[in-house]
């Protein structure tokens, strides 16, 4: 989600590995990608990453470049690309996978598993997070900041409300409920205290997902070529979001921006909030009160979309630079880094065995909170990903966004986003 891992200031990461110069005999530069739009300490994060993995492989030398959003990066890596200087290595959306493909800008990871050794890495990822580096019986990302959405509740607010402030709501119907009893208002009818806040700008379909999840409906099938936006699932899904604002007026109306979600939440303007587990550090440091982090309330079953980025290696590299990116990948993945990256940044470690290290035992006996996105990989589903994938996500986001702003009802919403989606993705079947 980043786009949506780090908020107030830090985006999330995203990262490519271009090459600086040609690769000398044993020796190769690269430069990495790390859409960041300002220094802070992920910019630190991903610099100590690039000297340990140097201190440890001399002859390759890696260079931290922060470039802004996941958006800008997959057009700085495909322009790259086309003008036949391309990333090495790029970390970009998990969601970008088929479009990096029918660009022909990528490799699989398959022919570099020669081990058995490799055999065991790359089968050792969350099978969760693998849904979205898979297709056509290949694997062409793996796995490294991910994320699901979760919900945040603040514990005081809870308590004030006459709720217990240790059990978030399971259902939505008590999503609606606990919601009602947050919501705050004066005598001249303003709100100075909602119930629940789901954001809708920037990718609204993310958050979407989990309500389309828990209606059972799937907005893509796995060969993203045909998506299911007019699914009666997904009407309804898009119905209760709007009624939250619209009918039960517990959410706040219209576009509700995803950049500011957790500052008005840590301001106590907001009680409960959906976010990306992304933003668990954030949450963390800067809530002056106690809170909790929960899966998402249940419809007709639990489930949230995976979110976050994937390393992609890139098609016009050498054969050695490549195998020298093949080499970060793998350093940078170990249980005890992936263990490191997610206590420091709230992201979720990609593989069980990072969950068994010493260090993170001693992280989430601290911050169980931390736990809650593993917790909810067994329901999760892969985020939406189609061939095209920004114009097919765009049909269903303006569908969203046109419903809860009131300029159409949820069914005719859909209804078009599916006949737009439909008329782009014709041609891939």
């Amino acid at each position: 989600m980043d786009r949506r891992e780090f908020i107030g200031g830090t985006a999330a990461l995203a990262g490519s590995l271009a090459v600086a110069k040609p690769a000398l005999a044993q020796s190769a530069e690269l430069s990495f990608f790390y859409p960041v739009a300002v220094g802070g300490p992920i910019t630190k994060l991903i610099d100590s990453y690039a000297a340990g993995f140097e201190k440890e492989n001399p002859t390759i030398k890696v260079k931290p470049i922060y470039a802004g959003t996941y958006q800008e990066t997959i057009v700085k890596a495909l322009t790259a690309h086309k003008s036949g200087t391309p990333p090495v290595l790029s970390v970009l959306l998990s969601t970008d996978m088929f479009t990096l493909i029918d660009e022909e800008a990528i490799v699989s990871f398959d022919p570099f598993i020669k081990t058995e050794d490799d055999k065991k890495w790359l089968s050792s990822f969350f099978p969760g997070f693998m849904a979205n580096s898979q297709t056509g019986g290949k694997t062409w990302g793996i796995p490294f900041q991910r994320s699901t959405v979760v919900l945040y509740w603040n514990k005081e607010l809870f308590k004030e409300a006459g709720l217990d402030p240790e059990k978030p709501p399971t259902s939505w119907a008590q999503q609606l409920e606990f919601a009602q009893k947050l919501t705050k208002r004066d005598a001249a009818g303003n709100t100075s205290q909602w119930g629940i806040q789901i954001p809708s700008s920037g990718f609204p379909y993310w958050l979407f997902q989990g309500l389309t999840t828990q209606a059972g409906a799937i907005l893509a099938n796995p060969a993203g070529d045909k998506t299911d936006y007019a699914n009666p699932g997904v009407v309804e899904a898009l119905q209760y979001w709007v009624d939250l604002a619209q009918k039960h007026k517990v959410h706040p109306p219209g576009i509700v921006e995803w950049g500011t979600t957790p500052r008005d939440f840590f301001e106590k303007k907001v009680a409960m909030m959906w976010t990306t587990t992304g933003n668990l550090t954030n949450v963390r440091a800067n809530a002056k009160f106690p809170f909790g982090v929960a899966v998402l309330p249940a419809g007709k079953k639990p489930g949230s979309p995976t979110g976050g980025g994937n390393f992609y290696l890139s098609k016009k590299a050498s054969p050695a630079e490549q195998e020298a990116a093949f080499k970060f990948v793998r350093w940078i993945t170990t249980p005890e880094r992936a263990a490191q990256w997610s206590a420091d940044t709230g992201y979720v470690a990609v593989t069980p065995a990072a969950y068994e290290t010493e260090a993170m035992k001693k992280y989430v006996a601290d911050f169980p909170q931390a736990l809650v996105a593993r917790d909810q990989l067994p329901t999760a589903v892969a985020e939406l990903s189609t061939h095209e994938n920004q114009r097919v996500t765009k049909a269903l986001n303006d569908g969203l966004q046109a419903a809860l702003t009131g300029t159409k009802q949820p069914a005719q919403a859909m209804t078009e986003a599916q006949a737009e989606a439909e008329r782009i993705l014709k041609s891939y079947r």
